[in-house]
């Protein structure tokens, strides 16, 4: 079994993709996404986001959320807009946000290989949000929602998606003010290449989307047990996904605002952190350049912190910027020990700069800011082999894949 294989993609018909492409469902709102797609009957939301479409009151885990969808998808199909590659390719994918590029792979990745964790893991999932993800699948018979992985350093692939992609595009579209750019390969011996230098690979590592990785592998098992003549090349083994190099992925920081100080006086709060951390008072937003420094802000002051050094754990996930504040200053002196869950807490997107950290506090909302190095894809790479689970809110990539430029059909 390949760790994954080409396939022929349902995407946007030539000069359409702008119509089409869409941000993840999974960054919207249902109000969001009704305004986003207003006037724009091509909206790739209608199909991720089909809610819209419905009365106001409408679950978004109603049946008729899930067949609208389905029709929304056929009636694309219908009118043209979306149209299906002849024959099976792979596709050499690039985003440019700003003056960050990267260039990557639209592939069907093997279930299998997820399933024995050779695509590893670094986040539990949510059965309620699974169960969403199967009804969606079940409902399009397709995956439209890319799962983004990472591989480790191969210079071959870099020089064939290089080469792939210096000629005229299958799709280019601008959303956001990012740029998501296609291109079909669909010379064999190239298709081969690219097969047999990731079968080379000892992994791969989800960055993003493990919901939709645990949903493919519950249609795959659901649709194997059902198949008597299973060979195991259906396209249900195999789960749509976006993998870049992981050296030319990007990472934000995900930052922190809590909303009290447990009960402490600023003055006791910082004699309590002192224990754990040196402090020395910033003359402006800190924006930390090295894992174990941290920023505060606190009472209109920022404030640089670093950890003492041998309060740094050797193993993959205590070492992490996450697991220190969390271990050493939020849980202990704030009183936090369930941030998935505790309301004191929330997280604020690397996206949005040190200034929304300000605008939180300032405004009496919140009563701290913590600012953060941004995780590593190594270090997220070092947990994933050991077979750990990253913190929570550990990590934010940028930018975000476009919906609807590539879906897997199933059927």
């Amino acid at each position: 079994m390949n760790l994954i294989q080409p396939f022929a993609a349902l995407r946007p018909a030539s000069g359409r993709a702008n119509d089409v492409v869409a941000p993840p469902y999974d960054v919207l709102s249902t109000e969001e996404a009704r305004e986003r797609a207003g006037g724009r009957p091509w909206s790739f939301l209608h199909i991720s986001k089909p809610e819209i479409d419905l009365p106001a009151d409408t679950s978004p885990y109603a049946p008729e959320v899930y067949a609208k969808g389905a029709g929304n998808l056929q009636a694309m199909i219908k009118a043209g807009v979306l149209v299906r590659d002849p024959a099976p390719c792979y596709y050499a994918y690039r985003i440019v946000m700003g003056s960050h590029s990267q260039t990557g792979i639209v592939a069907a990745a093997s279930v299998a290989d997820y399933d024995t964790n050779r695509i590893r893991k670094h986040e539990f999932t949510r059965p309620d949000k699974e169960d969403d993800r199967v009804r969606q699948i079940d409902a399009l018979d397709a995956q439209t929602g890319p799962v983004l992985l990472a591989y480790p350093a191969a210079p071959e692939i870099d020089t064939i998606l290089a080469a792939a992609s210096s000629g005229a595009p299958d799709s280019d579209a601008e959303l956001d003010g990012v740029r998501h750019t296609l291109w079909a390969i669909r010379d064999p011996a190239t298709l081969a290449r690219i097969t047999a230098a990731f079968n080379a690979m000892p992994a791969l590592y989800i960055a993003d989307g493990h919901h939709r990785s645990a949903s493919a592998s519950r249609i795959a098992a659901a649709r194997r047990a059902a198949n008597p003549g299973h060979t195991g090349a259906e396209p249900y083994n195999f789960f749509l996904s976006v993998i870049f190099p992981a050296h030319e992925m990007r990472i934000l920081d995900y930052n922190r605002v809590i909303a009290d100080l447990n009960g402490l006086s600023a003055e006791a709060f910082l004699e309590r952190a002192a224990a754990a951390f040196s402090i020395a008072p910033a003359a402006s937003a800190v924006k930390p350049e090295q894992p174990g420094s941290f920023g505060l802000y606190l009472a209109g002051r920022w404030y640089r912190l670093t950890i003492r050094p041998d309060l740094i754990p050797a193993d993959p996930v205590g070492r992490l910027d996450v697991s220190l504040l969390q271990n050493n200053l939020i849980a202990p002196i704030l009183g936090i020990t369930d941030p998935r869950r505790d309301k004191r807490i929330d997280f604020v997107g690397g996206i949005r700069g040190l200034a929304e950290l300000e605008k939180r506090v300032d405004s009496g909302e919140m009563a701290l800011a913590l600012a953060l190095h941004p995780t590593r894809m190594e270090d997220l790479m070092a947990v994933a082999d050991a077979d750990e689970v990253m913190p929570p809110k550990s990590t934010w990539f940028e930018p975000k894949l476009a919906d609807g430029l590539a879906s897997h059909v199933l059927g």
